[in-house]
């Protein structure tokens, strides 16, 4: 009997005409601290680490209006721009962050549009590939934000919607006015709370980016995961991996349509995050963390 998965597909096509690898980055950890505002302190090493990731095929970035806020995309400009062909930028908006410790969401037309304004000419491009709207607004009718993002793609501002935070019912609401490329909420190995939206994205042929994939490391957050960090050793040590790279295939195996976009500000953990790739897990090791009880 062979034991192995079926071979998983390493790309995926986001609305249709934007084929990415499905390994790519996350780059809100390039911002200042406390809490991701600012400029980020090494800006040299944080332009090397971008160009290094596109080295190494990354060819997917990930990043919002409101990490630094606003200095995140720059530096992706300063250190990708002109892109290389088949690089995609994704990033988001409708949260004002004026401090780090003051963050709110405004889904209203007058800041979307300010939004897309300033993300366009901080990232140097004429279209933006993936906007994303970062989290619904309870003040806002939540149609009246994806309608405004609809009339910034008629205007060719904007490749593709995406919506990031959001329920089932919210999705459903959004692709009634315009077509939805991809979700992104949280979702890991860990942690399987929107497993209703990643199903609902799978059989609907939409994007599926988790945030928080490895955040914080969660698989050492309590008592329920106790098994769980031991089971995803075993299966490390069998292949010569680590523990979070597996955490990562097994994301990659779990649907075809997720694409990872894992953070790092270490070329070394970048590097390992993309070997994560090529670790092919079979159908026995796939049940076995499948049916680790998660929080």
């Amino acid at each position: 009997m062979n034991n192995t998965t079926k071979s998983v597909s390493q790309t995926f096509t986001i609305g249709g005409d934007l084929k990415v690898n499905r390994l790519g980055y996350g780059a809100m950890r390039l911002t200042g601290q406390p809490g991701n505002f600012g400029a980020y302190a090494d800006w040299e090493a944080g332009e090397k680490l971008l160009r290094r990731g596109i080295e190494l095929g990354i060819n997917f970035i990930d990043t919002a209006e409101a990490y630094g806020p606003g200095f995140n995309e720059e530096i992706i400009a300063s250190a990708l721009h002109p892109y290389q062909k088949g690089v995609v930028i994704a990033t988001k908006g409708g949260i004002n962050k004026p401090s780090p410790d003051n963050i709110k969401a405004d889904g209203s037309p007058e800041f979307l549009r300010h939004g897309v304004e300033g993300s366009l000419k901080r990232l140097k491009l004429e279209e933006i590939d993936l906007y994303q709207l970062h989290r619904p607004d309870s003040q806002i009718p939540f149609a009246e934000s994806i309608e405004t993002l609809a009339k910034l793609k008629q205007e060719g501002k904007i490749r593709h919607v995406g919506i990031s935070n959001v329920t089932l019912e919210q999705i459903e609401e959004a692709r009634n006015i315009v077509e939805i490329a991809s979700v992104q909420n949280r979702f890991s190995f860990s942690g399987r709370n929107n497993q209703d939206i990643l199903d609902y994205c799978t059989r609907n042929h939409i994007a599926f980016i988790p945030y928080g994939s490895l955040g914080a490391h969660p698989l050492k957050r309590g008592a329920p995961l106790a098994n769980a960090e031991g089971i995803l050793a075993d299966i490390a040590r069998k292949k010569g991996a680590k523990s979070n790279q597996i955490a990562l295939a097994w994301l990659l195996h779990y649907a075809p349509n997720i694409i990872l976009i894992p953070g790092t500000t270490t070329i070394s953990h970048l590097e390992e995050n993309i070997a994560a790739t090529s670790i092919n897990l079979s159908l026995e090791e796939m049940t076995l963390l499948n049916q680790v009880e998660t929080l």
